[in-house]
């Protein structure tokens, strides 16, 4: 059978968006409590009964949240444009050799908004 999964974490991060015009709300420095959601896809091995253990996805993804928690994401490298659609492939770039299963990967930037990336 195949299915897939779902993991997610969050972290509160401040930035700005330097590609925004002058004068937009999203060009100051302001704040999120960003939902991500880590998606693998595959197919269950009969003899296991799970495709991965949610455990290993959250230690996968631990070094993600670490860099990123309680930072300015404009300072860390990759980031400096740091949209929801460029977090996500950051995000993506970061996962994709430690997740080999990943099939996508979505960023909540609020309640109502929110970007996924699946891959180059």
């Amino acid at each position: 059978m195949q299915v897939s999964l779902t993991k997610s974490f969050s972290f509160d991060s401040a930035h700005w968006l330097p590609c925004f015009p002058e004068g937009h709300k999203c060009r100051r420095l302001h704040g999120h409590s960003f939902q991500v959601e880590i998606e693998v896809t595959g197919e269950v091995p009969e003899d296991k009964g799970y495709l991965v253990d949610y455990g290993d996805l959250k230690a996968a993804t631990q070094h993600v949240h670490d860099q990123v928690d309680h930072r300015c994401l404009n300072e860390i490298p990759g980031l400096e444009n740091p949209t929801s659609e460029v977090i996500a492939r950051w995000i993506w770039r970061e996962l994709e050799e430690r997740i080999p299963l990943l099939t996508a990967v979505t960023v909540k930037e609020t309640c109502n908004s929110s970007c996924t990336y699946r891959g180059t």
